[in-house]
């Protein structure tokens, strides 16, 4: 399987390249809004995944590829969490020796109260941790971590590392209706952000389907206590509207399973993207049938809307 992807469209970082190091679910999270359902098992331990070599030649190759503009970003990201591949900073120096297109790292945070994951991921421009709660219950309820992993931790990392980073930080906040959309978790946090001191703060809503059936987004007089309490500086992220590109038409089903391993997709925008790219309304028709009968993929419905997820080859 190709560690690279795309470029795709994303909420925050344009048309980014992503750059997947980690297998299917492999995280030491296993949060309950998880688009790629749930982590089984949880891991903690920091190894190459996939050679280095190989990862650095698929973005090469990538690069080659396109032409100047059609990236914004190169995105580590994807199927788990790329802190524990133990080549990230190596990756990420190479990669901008290859280009001046800024690297972007998706992270959950949770190792950097390690000096050394630290001085790897300052090589990166922008850095995207995960902090959806500051008190160790709800942290635990959301985030249901590797056991030896606790929130006071994570802070104090994400702390340390701001006083390293010449980079970005762009904090994100995954807001759940009932869990941390109340003012005593929300004060909290607010508290842990002000030591953190992200250039920005993302609140994030459950868009996709989420791991656990019963997670929701927040109503409207959560989001709005949350925008209050988070110092007026927090921003709620949007949903894309970028064009989905599903590349040669022989590939299109390849392209939406790839994509699907990444995080579902609306049946509604794979559709607009077939009547764009396919040859043909027929093809349309016979692609979408295709996805139906692959095992691979599976239909469902979140929040009134119709998606499709990948199913894990296990």
């Amino acid at each position: 399987m190709s560690t690279v992807y795309g470029p795709l469209p994303s909420r925050r970082l344009g048309q980014s390249l992503g750059v997947d190091p980690i297998p299917f679910k492999t995280c030491n999270f296993n949060c309950v809004y998880c688009q790629l359902g749930r982590t089984k098992p949880l891991t903690n331990t920091r190894r190459d995944f996939y050679p280095p070599a190989a990862i650095l030649a698929e973005v090469e190759a990538a690069l080659a590829a396109h032409s100047p503009g059609e990236i914004d970003y190169i995105t580590f990201a994807g199927q788990g969490e790329p802190l524990l591949c133990a080549s990230l900073g190596q990756l990420i120096r190479d990669i901008k020796r290859l280009s001046a297109i800024p690297v972007a790292v998706i992270t959950n945070g949770s190792l950097l109260f390690e000096a050394e994951v630290r001085a790897e991921l300052a090589a990166a421009d922008v850095v995207l941790p995960s902090l959806n709660a500051a008190d160790p219950e709800t942290f635990r309820r959301i985030n249901r971590p590797w056991p030896l992993l606790n929130v006071a931790s994570i802070i104090d990392g994400l702390v340390a590392f701001r006083e390293i980073f010449s980079g970005q930080i762009w904090l994100e906040v995954m807001l759940i209706k009932g869990l941390n959309d109340t003012e005593p978790v929300l004060t909290t946090l607010a508290q842990a952000i002000r030591r953190i001191r992200p250039d920005q703060i993302h609140l994030n809503l459950p868009v996709r389907p989420p791991a656990e059936t019963w997670v929701a987004p927040p109503d409207e007089a959560g989001l709005r206590r949350a925008l209050a309490l988070l110092d007026g500086l927090a921003t709620v992220v949007q949903p894309t509207e970028m064009e989905l590109l599903l590349g040669q038409h022989e590939s299109m089903l390849q392209t939406v399973i790839e994509i699907l391993r990444r995080h579902p997709l609306s049946e509604a925008k794979i559709v607009e993207a077939l009547r764009h790219q396919a040859a043909s309304p027929v093809q349309t028709v016979q692609i979408m049938a295709a996805l139906a009968a692959d095992r691979r993929a599976r239909r469902l419905t979140y929040e009134n809307e119709v998606f499709w997820e990948y199913l894990d080859d296990d």
